[in-house]
């Protein structure tokens, strides 16, 4: 199938950014100016309206889950469960940087500060039960989420200064904090029905507790562990009423198997198991989708672009721990990681590295000294910050030999300058403590643990064993909650609109909330302080030049090892699972596959 890059990433920031400010409701809400659909949009531009109905969708996940509810801190559950079973009042487009539409609500409203914003909920929004959506539900969801659902949510809920029913479908939320990007935020959060909780612990919920929402998709079977299969629901209250899900959710089920490892969702993938794997191994990419199934033309594989962010995947170092807390370890650890030579062992050297936390994007970090405006808001901090953050920062490159020998010369001093130095073979500080550290994995992560094999080899060349632990998901979610490791495999998505998610990424007060998102523990006034002007600029180039600020410091910072990027998407499926030729600009994102996908045979 042949794919059409609609727009270039660039294009849509610059769209996102004209227009005017919203001052009456309004079909739809963008963070600056206006969204790019009119009032009377038919149905998005990457989804097909005339698609059939029908049809099973089946995709494997590594690991386990023990919880059905995704909306708490509580066990483990599918990463994808949040979307396919939550439903708000406003759903977002990928065809653009940052613009919702309504939903669950038919109108939204805000003042020209965006210091407030109204909703009108849709007089034929239901749950799946067929109950009425309410503004009681609404703010129930709210209040609930934003105290003892998961931390995620908490952040918005604080900005809050009332949540208020202004109508009988009308509610209004008033902000505390001047942020532009809150009156986007409010319309996002999952509405849940309150009467399924009277007399039960919404934060305690286990996977006996499935919550009830007003998403086309209902869990109707699972075994915990195993899989878990969704169902269309065939009153969906939405078919025919909401512009926005026109073409969207159209496969009748959806099932999800879960494996120990990757070999063995592999293996079912390759017998037909599984209908749609996605790939994120070139290598393996090239040289195992030979299958029978593919031969026959039964399978297919699909290429797919799009034009967002890299974000970050890699090894992230905690700076809780005393190994990390000093720059220049972090920095040897850097150099001693041998990108070339791993990318060339693991993916053929198919695949480029990630260069920055936004790279692939109009909002990365420019080569050399930082200029204009970025120069100007990292300046203050200039005496707290990493000096390559003004100066200009690039990570370490090896010859693309297995000895790495320039980097490791530098990595040892760089450890001597730290107070390391190697005795009788061993890296030791000035008592002779050996410097050491825990790499913890989960179970069945086979390339990352072929990564960590290799990483470990070249860590002894500078007297460094490090210990490796692999436990199963359980208690790798339990370890990695209290932050209790000193590296692990870390990724983290960030998009064109980047902004409140940044506190929780990287944010001071996330660090030290359990189950939060700041893995690495960086507490940095100037971090915080970029993420501040990018919520609150009223100008591209302010809203550009924050952003590429905060890349020079996440990327300067030397907090994550970083590994490839993909910026293409590679799935291979069953023929008859078929998708639109025209892809958004995020690409194979949540709210893609399956949400524009169907089925239809020949």
């Amino acid at each position: 199938m042949t794919i059409h890059k609609r727009i270039s990433a660039l294009a849509a920031v610059a769209a996102l950014w004209a227009g005017t400010t919203l001052a009456e409701p309004q079909h739809g809400i963008a963070m600056y100016g206006e969204p790019a659909l009119p009032q009377d949009f038919a149905h998005l531009p990457y989804a097909n309206p005339d698609a059939p109905t029908g049809g099973t969708m089946v995709t494997s996940s590594v690991g386990s889950y023990d919880n059905l509810n995704p909306f708490i801190r509580k066990g483990s559950t599918f990463w994808q469960m949040r979307f396919l079973m939550g439903e708000s009042l406003m759903a977002r487009s990928l065809d653009e940087p940052f613009s919702l539409y309504g939903l669950l609500a038919e109108s939204v409203e805000t003042a020209e500060d965006r210091s407030w914003v109204e909703f009108t909920l849709r007089p034929e929004a239901r749950f799946s039960d067929g109950s009425p959506v309410t503004v009681e539900d609404v703010i129930w969801s709210y209040e609930t989420l934003g105290t003892v659902g998961h931390p995620r949510y908490h952040g918005f809920y604080n900005k809050l200064e009332s949540i208020e029913q202004t109508g009988d479908r009308s509610v209004r939320f008033t902000f505390n904090v001047e942020d532009r990007e809150l009156a986007l935020l409010a319309g996002m959060r999952p509405i849940l029905q309150k009467a399924q909780w009277e007399g039960i612990d919404f934060a305690e919920s286990g996977i006996e507790n499935i919550p009830v929402t007003s998403s086309p998709y209902i869990i109707t079977d699972f075994e915990a562990g195993r899989f878990i299969e969704l169902t269309r629901n065939e009153d969906y209250w939405a078919d025919g009423v909401v512009p926005f899900v026109n073409g969207l959710y159209n496969l009748d089920t959806l099932r999800i198997e879960f494996f120990g490892d990757e070999v063995a969702a592999f293996e079912a993938f390759k017998v037909g198991d599984i209908n749609s794997n996605r790939e994120f191994n070139v290598n393996r990419w090239e040289s195992q989708y030979d299958t029978a199934l593919i031969q026959s033309g039964e399978f297919i594989k699909s290429v797919l672009p799009h034009s967002r962010p890299s974000g970050i995947t890699g090894f992230v170092m905690n700076t809780r721990t005393p190994q990390f807390e000093d720059i220049r370890v972090r920095d040897a650890m850097m150099h001693a990681f041998n990108f070339e030579f791993i990318n060339d062992t693991i993916t053929g050297g198919a695949q480029p590295r990630i260069t920055s936390y936004f790279s692939n994007s109009p909002l990365a970090m420019q080569e050399g000294p930082a200029t204009g405006r970025v120069l100007e808001f990292l300046e203050p901090f200039a005496d707290s910050i990493p000096a390559d953050a003004i100066t200009g920062y690039a990570l370490p490159v090896s010859d693309g030999s297995e000895r790495n020998r320039a980097n490791i010369g530098a990595a040892l001093a760089l450890m001597e300058e730290a107070g390391y130095t190697i005795q009788d073979g061993v890296m030791a500080d000035a008592d002779g403590t050996p410097f050491t550290f825990e790499i913890v994995l989960e179970t069945g992560a086979t390339e990352n643990q072929s990564i960590i094999d290799i990483y470990v080899e070249s860590l002894s060349r500078l007297g460094i064993t490090p210990t490796i632990t692999v436990i199963d998901g359980a208690q790798y979610k339990e370890r990695t909650d209290v932050y209790d490791f000193d590296m692990t495999y870390y990724r983290r998505g960030v998009s064109l609109s980047p902004g409140n998610e940044q506190y929780l990424y990287w944010g001071m007060e996330a660090a030290d909330v359990e189950g939060g998102r700041n893995m690495m523990g960086v507490k940095s006034e100037a971090i915080d302080a970029m993420i501040d002007l990018l919520l609150t600029s009223d100008s591209q180039d302010d809203f550009v030049a924050a952003t590429r600020a905060l890349d020079r410091l996440l990327t300067s910072g030397r907090y994550v090892i970083p590994i490839y990027q993909w910026n293409i998407s590679r799935i291979a499926h069953d023929a008859d699972l078929k998708f639109p030729d025209t892809m958004p600009i995020f690409g194979d994102w949540p709210g893609w596959q399956p949400d524009v996908w169907w089925y239809e045979e020949g």
